[in-house]
């Protein structure tokens, strides 16, 4: 597995490689020394805010794959002192007899208007400050500079905005009038200085139906994020006026603010509260009942006091009452009573911060720097609890989840995977997973007991196997006791011609016999089955390969049979030989096929950084439409590769290159791909790719790539803007009546017609047998 370092300020990152879930800290520092230049005394590891010790593994502290781990470099001892020492300089320097400061002088004015403001507020009475167009007091509507909408407020106080000095203006500033004013249904927010066009007398005159008209602007409730709710008061230019038998509707245009933003074609639902702007210097008395209603504070119980709802009131009883005897946690902003807690509290704490029992961490759980993480329940029960075993399984990677699924093929499908060929080679099983070759993550064998198995691994996990190369004799699953999550165990009881064991017994060519087993005269007309070889095997067998795993071709099952194995109980053992067009992979012209085809060990995607490879394309094509430029400079966070930097920085030590033979196409095929003439531009750019080998399909598959559902087309329709997207998606589009083209929105029409592009769908057909039936 890997994981990333992190510097504290954010700017170095580096991916540590080779690492299993029980290396020590002690091993990682000297790893990190390689790649930062920073000795293991001087850093510090921290891990979701605990400190990493020595002593420690990485599993202790559950750091999990690709998980960050932030580097703080302590500094040396001479830098310390030398910084203290400019420290006390620069002290000294600096005179103690310094007039009164800036902020002091703006302090001391702010509190000057404060109560000033505070003094007119307590009266009541309208007050005039002599300029500007409202007085103290006085109600008004003032706009809220974030959103743009505009709330009921009251000003509480009028000043001007100060004159800079003539020597730092550049001609004489005309004097602007603040207005501080407090919004009344968030006195929360305090005093809020505002701009004269920011507000305006309070909205007081209620439009009727027949006045309004298309291009004048109003006053209307609107929810942007919800326009089916009630929302906030907008300005709005109404832009279309319909009125029919049975109902009315206004459409208007939404101004967000004084920016120039606005939201077009909104309809209107609230048709009664459509309000007359007012202008400055209109009369100041409002009637009695004049106040308008936003949108409710609870969206779930729409502020029905009679409804209980847990998101704003108590999160366990969701009973409106005792408000005073409501906790507001510090971390979930959920509120709780005091006497529904468990156990309850008789008086409200004393403490500045409180959190909610789900918030408020375990004492127990809590780790100082040098300790060891607790153990938790579920760990106390796993076999590795009690177990001093050091084997590591699977370098960490032995149960990640997969990023991508083989769709080219259905999971149930026989024989060769299209476009991978004998002697492909992964890493880890997680990539053999999503080739398709072999779709388990752990276990031997994949197949389905009432149809037959599809692939199986040699790992050289059974004391009974024996290798011969083109031929081998495999031992059944079962017969061990794996409770406790434990990975491997001894044979503890006979394995029965069950679940597995009877999807292998499927596959050879003769009727199934549970008791004594059965040998097939003909065996290769049974069904293939996939096999991959695990280096783990290397230990028992020469054939396997010396690093992760390679798929070495078909076999099939000659006869199978129970058998007492070395350990005293009944296994079933089954007879395999080889039936492969292609050389095995440890032979000479299997080897020197592997070189032609440029087959190496796949490299370990980018793409574990992210939960999918849609969300991987969504960070590429936010980049790209910011600047094209950005992606080159952020590669490397995206993609850290040490060997790909290493490789820049010794340009000597570039690998040969290794010629690779040509993906031949047959005639058929290419008469398939001149019959599809709309799609030309693209074939003449994946046929580039043919002397890339067996990476011509996967380049085939990358051009014919359906936007909508990320997988190969599939009964494929070419729009008129050459564009290929499947039916099904198409269709599903315009069902929700969306007639544009789902990669540039080039506007098809309702009555488009949906026909399948026949000599495109026999070419897929061609290079990717049986890929439908995985749709």
């Amino acid at each position: 597995m890997w994981i990333q370092v992190r510097t504290m300020d954010g700017k170095d990152t580096h991916r540590v490689d080779d690492l299993s879930k029980l290396t020590k800290v002690d091993e990682l520092r000297v790893k990190i020394m390689e790649l930062f230049n920073v000795e293991p005394e001087r850093q510090r590891l921290f891990y979701r805010g605990k400190q990493m010790e020595d002593g420690h593994t990485i599993f202790d502290y559950n750091v999990g794959l690709n998980d960050i781990v932030q580097l703080l470099v302590r500094q040396k001892t001479q830098d310390v002192k030398r910084k203290e020492k400019e420290a006390e300089l620069s002290d000294s320097d600096s005179g103690c007899g310094s007039t009164q400061s800036e902020s002091d002088k703006n302090s001391t004015h702010g509190e000057v208007e404060a109560q000033a403001a505070g003094t007119s507020a307590q009266t009541g009475e309208l007050v005039d400050p002599g300029f500007g167009h409202f007085k103290i007091n006085e109600l008004v509507d003032a706009r809220d500079l974030n959103m743009g909408a505009w709330f009921e407020a009251q000003i509480v106080n009028v000043t001007k905005t100060p004159k800079m000095p003539k020597e730092e203006a550049e001609a004489e500033p005309a004097e602007e009038v603040l207005y501080h004013v407090k919004y009344e249904d968030y006195p929360e927010n305090g005093v809020i200085e505002l701009l004269g066009k920011d507000v305006r007398p309070r909205a007081r005159t209620v439009y009727q139906w027949h006045q309004l008209e298309p291009g004048m602007v109003v006053m209307v409730n609107y929810n942007p994020d919800d326009p089916k709710e009630r929302g906030y008061w907008y300005d709005a230019e109404i832009q279309k006026r319909r009125e029919t038998r049975t109902q009315r509707e206004i459409h208007a245009k939404i101004i967000l603010g004084d920016a120039g933003d606005s939201l077009n074609d909104c309809r209107i639902l609230f048709l009664t509260e459509i309000y007359k702007i007012e202008e400055p210097g209109s009369p100041s008395d409002l009637p009695s009942g004049s106040e308008r209603s936003n949108g409710p504070e609870c969206k779930h119980c729409k502020d029905d006091l009679k409804k209980n709802c847990r998101w704003c009131n108590c999160n366990i009883c969701g009973i409106k009452q005792d408000p005073d005897k409501q906790l507001l946690c510090d971390e979930c902003d959920m509120a709780y009573h005091t006497y529904c807690l468990n156990p309850p509290l008789t008086t409200i704490p004393d403490d500045e911060d409180w959190y909610c029992p789900g918030c408020r961490n375990d004492s127990s759980e809590v780790v100082r720097a040098g300790e060891r993480l607790k153990e938790s329940k579920k760990k106390a029960k796993m076999a590795s609890a009690s177990s001093s075993s050091q084997r590591d399984w699977g370098k960490g990677m032995a149960c990640v989840g997969r990023t991508k699924q083989c769709t080219i093929v259905p999971s149930n499908h026989y024989g060769p995977i299209p476009g991978i060929p004998v002697g492909s080679l992964w890493k880890f099983r997680v990539q053999v997973s999503e080739s398709g070759v072999h779709r388990p993550h752990v276990a031997g064998i994949h197949g389905r007991s009432n149809d037959g198995a599809y692939s199986l691994v040699l790992a050289g996990g059974y004391e009974d196997d024996v290798d011969d190369g083109n031929e081998f004799t495999y031992t059944g699953s079962g017969g061990r006791d794996l409770s406790g999550n434990k990975r491997t165990a001894e044979q503890s009881c006979d394995q029965t011609l069950t679940h597995m064991n009877r999807a292998l017994a499927l596959n050879c060519n003769v009727p199934v016999n549970d008791k004594n087993g059965a040998e097939s005269k003909n065996w290769k007309e049974g069904k293939p089955v996939r096999v991959v070889r695990n280096c783990k095997g290397r230990k028992h067998s020469k054939y396997s390969p010396e690093e992760g795993n390679r798929y070495d071709g078909i076999y099939k099952i000659v006869k199978y049979w129970p058998a007492e194995g070395k350990s005293g109980f009944l296994v079933w053992r089954y007879l395999l030989k080889r039936d492969d067009d292609e050389p095995a992979p440890w032979t000479r012209d299997g080897k020197e096929r592997i070189k032609k085809l440029g087959l190496t060990i796949q490299p370990i995607h980018c793409f574990y950084r992210y939960k999918s490879i849609n969300l991987w394309l969504l960070v590429v094509v936010l980049l790209f439409s910011i600047n094209p430029e950005c992606i080159n400079m952020h590669f490397n966070f995206f993609f850290p590769f040490p060997a790909l930097e290493s490789a820049k920085s010794s340009p000597s030590k570039t690998p040969k290159k290794i010629k690779v033979e040509v993906y031949k196409l047959s005639r058929e095929q290419k008469g398939l791909i001149k019959d599809d003439e709309t799609n030309k531009k693209l074939w003449d750019e994946a046929m580039e790719s043919l002397s890339l080998g067996p990476k011509f399909l996967s380049k085939v598959e990358e051009v014919f790539l359906c936007i909508c559902c990320q997988e190969l087309v599939y009964q494929p329709i070419t729009t008129e803007c050459q564009h290929n997207v499947c039916k099904e998606c198409l269709q599903r589009s315009f069902k929700a009546e969306v007639y544009t083209c789902p990669a540039c929105r080039h506007d098809l029409g309702k009555n488009y017609s949906m026909a399948v592009n026949k000599p495109l769908q026999d070419i897929l057909n061609q290079f990717y047998p049986g890929y439908s039936n995985g749709r």
